[in-house]
């Protein structure tokens, strides 16, 4: 058998030289005529473990003439035998005896199975002749597409294929050094044990993968076992990272060909998909796992032999992007590069900081006036209040410490008043609407309402401070004399420090003091987002409802403030006394708010009409829209759930389009109220129907009743400026893709607006032409002013990271919609699943592969179920805006993102460089609730 006589370390499938006569030359058998020329033929059979045999090839052989030391076809054919070269005389022809001695005595074996298996065909002689033929042809084809695919193998695709099956992700310069450091802290007794190799070399995350690794390189050095030294670790790393991409798809393919046979079964296939599935955590890529085996063979292996073989999954590897022509990168040309990176050339220190400082103004011109104008009238309140009680015989007694603690109340009094009016969101949504919108950054509303905060902090330790620590003392401390000349206004006996405490400015003061502090601490990040972590059952002051709550305690800080500025010792006449002055208006009109906010909520009923929970803890409600109730895409609205709290409203971006005739909302189960809700939802909801999404649904026709709902609203956000902007950038960071959603169903919405005005032009000029040719100019007059009205955003891209793949289900409708009616090209979406590795590992090789042949074949994208492709990993955000700076030259790009605070910085930071280096102008707007 010469499969028998091969090299340990080739792989290749067994093929049995059989005569075709029962006597053989002298030149392959002893004792035979030199000189007869016998016919052989080479027959590749397939060993199964059953016993049984497969008839694979049946093919003129090569005859090894030793004399030579050459390698003699039989026939035109390519041979596929083993080529030995000269090396002496006397070793080559002692091998080759031995070689062809046990060829004979497998090919006397084999040749009788052989007839007999061949007896047993129903067809006969005549159709196994056919038989043979067939598998000659189907060989045939499949050679000649090995040879088409090594001429198609181009340098360029050998540049892609070195980005390509990546083992070890971060192979840093000192990478061995950190294995080493790990084995030498997991050996035991020398020897590193099988189950540790994944941490050992950093694949902890993808141990079933690196396991499988272990047990491919293993094998080629044909052994099982079960530990491995530091020596033996060091080979097996250098094969893991070994840039020739020819090496790491060997490693790949042997960790497939798991019974070393050179060949890879649909079996195997389908193993190696569900382990590339449970190292990504695709659980439904899993249950999929048989179908898509099936794809891969059936592309691979058109010849329908069984089994692929090492060139043939290279070939789908390097020509995968063939198949992937959905969803696309951003496409530029050279010129256009060259024409928006002028601003690299080099520039003096000079110049490049006066270039920093106008882009800076000129990006925020809004935040620096305002807040200008805001520190100014602070600091002209506390000077008008230091000179003015400096004039009061107090400041001979009390010093400075008088004039800051009543400097300090009075920028207090304003603050406490200011404070309000960002949070008046009604009032601040109307405003941003009128021409002042132009002037006033009315999106920073929150920021500014957090920096009014911190100026209130400042303010209450200089107030406070300084009487308690300052004034007081020297009071109790003045003489008579001093007393009754400067002091009588604090009455005609001198109190005591206690008497000042316990008096109504102190009580008040201090009560303010500590529920103004109860509030600031449970609004930080850390306490309102559960960053601390608090034993039972102080975890209660963490979380939103703490922050909710505890921020209703300023009812009581104006009431107590009114008071205390009642009772002032140094001020008697009342309209001097200007406390309630500063409040009044924006009381009222926050009070006004709330009072609107309860009829209006009342006004608004809704009705709901689907209700359905989605993998990830996300709640859809979908409910009637109140004919009152008009809205922008991107805008907000406030929920509250009665059967939840009474008093807990919680506001969420609105999904749906202004043109869709109901209200949409995704709510994620995030915190205390959000979990409740879903609690409460998931207990009147069903398992769906077969065609419905979700993992349980409900409607109008559900038996259980559903729990009742008030909205309020809607709210002004950033993102419903979108329509000023020539090209649009979304970022969605999970849930935080809600607002964007309600822009895209908008902006399809006007796309096919457009297209039917466009046909409707269209067929109102051919009737104009064919029932008067002179009416040729008025058809275009009728449609003029609807063209007037066209949206002014031209390109629109989004982008939707998350990390789990279930969240796809939430928006696929939304998706496949605009997959399917954007015919323009205008929408372009991008999704993009962190759970998988990047592309270019080898751990989520063959997901891309299946994912380009499932796409290109059914037009469905296997991890996300919609016709949008899902990319691996996170978008390198600089190569993104780079290419929109590219594609759109002196564009007007509005950046929208909603989501984490880490990525805002980022985004906002490349925003600024990418506008300092091209002529396309980036503007970066975050979501604030």
């Amino acid at each position: 058998m010469r499969g028998a006589s091969l090299p340990t370390h080739q792989r290749r499938w067994a093929s049995d030289t059989v005569p075709s006569k029962t006597t053989l030359s002298s030149s392959t058998s002893p004792g035979t005529d030199s000189n007869s020329a016998e016919e052989f033929v080479e027959v590749t059979l397939d060993l199964q473990d059953d016993d049984t045999i497969i008839l694979r090839s049946v093919e003129p052989a090569t005859v090894l003439n030793v004399d030579n030391g050459t390698d003699t076809p039989a026939s035109a054919s390519v041979s596929r035998s083993p080529t030995i070269k000269r090396s002496s005389s006397n070793r080559l022809r002692q091998f080759s005896q031995e070689l062809k001695a046990e060829a004979v005595a497998k090919a006397k074996q084999f040749s009788q199975e052989l007839k007999a298996e061949l007896r047993k065909f129903s067809w006969g002689h005549g159709h196994a002749a056919q038989a043979l033929s067939g598998f000659d042809s189907a060989l045939a084809a499949r050679a000649l597409r090995k040879q088409r695919a090594q001429l198609d193998r181009t340098r360029s695709g050998a540049q892609k294929a070195l980005r390509g099956l990546r083992f070890i992700s971060n192979n840093k310069a000192n990478a061995w050094e950190e294995v080493e450091n790990n084995f030498n802290k997991l050996a035991k007794d020398g020897f590193l044990f099988r189950s540790d190799f994944a941490q050992c070399i950093g694949m902890k995350e993808s141990k079933e993968f690196a396991l499988e690794m272990f047990d491919a390189l293993s094998r080629r050095r044909r052994l099982k076992v079960e530990k491995i030294s530091k020596e033996e670790l060091y080979e097996y790393w250098s094969q893991i990272t070994d840039q020739s991409f020819d090496s790491r798809l060997q490693i790949f393919f042997d960790m497939v060909d798991k019974n070393e046979d050179g060949r890879i079964t649909e079996a195997e296939v389908k193993e190696i998909i569900m382990l590339s599935a449970s190292a990504n955590k695709l659980s439904r890529l899993k249950e999929q796992a048989e179908e898509y085996a099936a794809l891969i063979m059936e592309e691979l292996d058109p010849e329908r032999l069984g089994y692929i073989e090492l060139w043939q999954l290279e070939t789908l590897l390097l020509q995968k992007d063939t198949y992937l022509s959905y969803s696309q990168a951003l496409s530029y040309t050279s010129q256009a590069l060259s024409q928006n990176l002028q601003g690299l050339r080099k520039k003096s220190r000079i110049r490049r900081m006066s270039t920093k400082l106008l882009y800076y103004l000129e990006e925020n011109w809004k935040r620096i006036w305002v807040l200008s104008l805001w520190i100014m009238i602070m600091i002209g309140l506390f000077i008008w209040k230091f000179l003015q009680y400096k004039q009061k015989g107090a400041f001979v007694v009390m010093h400075y410490c008088v004039l800051a603690a009543k400097g300090a109340a009075e920028t207090l009094k304003f603050n406490m008043a200011l404070i309000l009016l960002p949070v008046c969101r009604n009032t601040i949504t109307w405003l941003r609407s009128t021409k002042l919108g132009l002037f006033v950054p009315f999106d920073d509303n929150i920021n500014f309402h957090k920096t009014i905060a911190a100026a209130i902090v400042i303010g209450v330790i200089l107030h406070a401070g300084n009487h308690l620590a300052c004034d007081f003392p020297r009071l109790i401390n003045s003489t008579p004399d001093e007393y009754s000349l400067y002091l009588h206004d604090f009455g005609a006996r001198k109190p005591t420090y206690m008497d000042l405490v316990k008096g109504p400015e102190g009580v008040t003061g201090i009560l303010m003091v500590i529920c103004m502090a109860i509030a600031f601490i449970l609004a930080t990040k850390w306490f309102r987002r559960n960053l601390i972590k608090l034993p039972k059952p102080f975890d209660r002051i963490t979380g939103f409802n703490a922050f909710w709550y505890s921020h209703h305690l300023f009812v009581i800080v104006y009431i107590l403030l009114i008071i205390h500025g009642v009772f002032l010792y140094l001020v008697h006449i009342w309209y001097r006394k200007t406390t309630w002055m500063y409040l009044a208006v924006p009381v009222l009109l926050y009070a006004g708010e709330r009072v609107l906010r309860f009829f209006r909520s009342g006004f608004y009923t809704v009705r709901l009409l689907k209700v359905a929970i989605y993998p990830g803890g996300v709640l859809t409600l979908q409910m009637s829209k109140p004919p009152q109730f008009r809205y922008k895409s991107g805008q907000y609205m406030f929920v509250q759930c009665p059967a939840v709290s009474p008093f807990e409203w919680h506001p969420f971006s609105i999904t749906s389009a202004p043109g869709d005739d109901y209200l949409s909302v995704h709510i994620r189960q995030l915190g205390d109220w959000t979990q409740e809700l879903k609690r409460l939802f998931s207990e009147v909801c069903e398992p769906p129907v077969a065609g419905k999404s979700g993992l349980l649904r409900a409607d109008e026709t559900t038996k259980k009743s559903l729990p009742k709902l008030l909205i309020d609203g809607p709210y002004g956000a950033p993102a419903q400026d979108y329509r000023k902007y020539d090209v649009l950038l979304l970022v969605g960071l999970g849930i935080g893709a809600t607002p964007f959603i309600s822009i895209l169903k908008d902006l399809l919405n006007n796309i096919v607006k457009m297209e039917e005005q466009a046909d409707l032009a269209s067929d109102t000029s051919s009737t104009s032409d064919l029932s008067n040719g002179s009416n040729e100019s008025t058809a275009p007059n009728r449609v003029s002013p609807k063209r007037k009205k066209t949206l002014k955003t031209t390109n629109a891209y989004f982008y939707w990271v998350t990390r789990e793949q279930g969240s796809f289900d939430w928006f696929k409708g939304v998706m496949n919609e605009v997959a399917d009616l954007d015919q323009r090209g205008v929408i372009e979406m991008h999704n993009y699943l962190t759970s998988v590795y990047e592309e270019g590992d080898a751990r989520s090789a063959l997901i891309t592969m299946v994912q380009a042949l499932n796409h290109a074949k059914n037009g469905v994208d296997i991890v996300s179920g919609t016709r949008v492709r899902t990319h691996f990993a996170r978008p390198k955000w600089k190569n993104v805006l780079s290419k929109l700076s590219s594609k759109h030259c002196n564009a007007r790009i509005g950046v929208f993102y909603c989501g984490a605070p880490v990525l805002a910085k980022e985004l906002s930071k490349l925003c600024y460089e990418f506008n300092q280096k091209s002529c396309t102008k980036f503007e970066f707007h975050k979501e604030h609730f």
